[in-house]
């Protein structure tokens, strides 16, 4: 689920952190870091899960109209498409989501059902919802094709989930969005109402990803200030003072990269910093970094001091 440059953020916020609460204890601020990075999963299951109740929700409710004692016509016999829902039936049947969200104790419906009666409320207020209850009949590409739109469209955007999400964990916030786009690319990836292939993902990809983020962490915090002073006369146009803390960390990260990390080739390097830069620092900050990066590239390797093997080669 986790790519490199999402590990990359986590690790900047971090360290981020460290220095505005002046902390020193890098075992409790690498433990706090892993521990967020875990809770993604956690959010990933209560985004998914969402669907799953919403899908409930309108089964009760379609049901306790039906017994009323003037109930209509309509009442009585009602257009079940949405709940027939041929996505809702397979992830509520998913043993492996059903697996996961028991193991990682995921009850949040459970006790704010407010805000799955919102979302159900919004959804049925939809213009995707109309129209696809414009008659009874599910078909497989349909059903995909309505969740993609309505968790996309209505649930992913709904401002009240999002101030839930923040006020439930802040180190969601910078993660809504990466895991909304596993969700709606699994969804997607669906072939028939018997596919059986959906599983919860991994958090990393593999061992060496999930080290990268304690070494990167460690690695820079370690070597802060020697990383530093790499950079610190290449700004002779910049007040040292007013350079932005986010644009330092990022250029001690990829000082840190290019010198202690073989296997991660320049480019990657400069490309992945310049893309964090542009979307949590400001405006000019990607020129700034990208100006110095480039410079001190070429000093070091006149130096000899990068040395880069494998993939790093690349």
């Amino acid at each position: 689920m986790l790519n490199r440059r999402h590990i990359r953020v986590k690790v900047m916020q971090s360290i981020y952190a460290m220095h505005q609460n002046g902390s020193e204890n890098l075992e409790k601020e690498e433990k706090f870091l892993l521990f967020s990075i875990e809770n993604i999963q956690d959010l990933y299951l209560v985004m998914l899960s969402s669907l799953i109740e919403i899908c409930k929700k309108e089964a009760v409710f379609l049901e306790k109209s039906a017994e009323k004692y003037l109930a209509t016509p309509e009442e009585r016999n009602p257009n079940k498409k949405f709940i027939n829902n041929a996505i809702f039936k397979l992830l509520s049947e998913n043993s492996s989501l059903s697996i996961a969200l028991e193991t990682r104790k995921i009850n949040n419906w459970t006790l704010n059902d407010d805000y799955i009666l919102l979302l159900q409320a919004a959804i049925k207020d939809s213009s995707l919802y109309k129209k696809y209850m414009t008659n009874r009949t599910n078909t497989f590409d349909e059903d995909k094709q309505f969740i993609i739109s309505i968790f996309s469209d209505v649930i992913a955007t709904n401002d009240k989930l999002y101030d839930y999400l923040e006020d439930y964990k802040l180190t969601w916030v910078d993660d809504i969005p990466m895991v909304n786009t596993q969700i709606i690319k699994q969804i997607g990836a669906l072939k028939s109402a018997s596919d059986d292939s959906f599983r919860v993902p991994k958090l990393y990809k593999d061992a060496e990803d999930k080290e990268f983020v304690s070494n990167l962490f460690r690695k820079t915090v370690l070597n802060e200030v020697e990383l530093a002073k790499e950079y610190i006369d290449k700004t002779p146009n910049w007040d040292t003072e007013r350079i932005a803390e986010i644009d330092t960390i990022i250029l001690k990260m990829a000082i840190c990269e290019f010198l202690k990390f073989p296997s991660i080739p320049i480019k990657v390097t400069i490309n992945e910093y310049l893309e964090i830069a542009k979307e949590y620092s400001t405006p000019k900050s990607s020129i700034f970094i990208n100006g110095i990066l480039d410079n001190l590239v070429k000093e070091f390797q006149a130096a000899n001091k990068i040395v880069k093997t494998g993939r790093g080669l690349m």
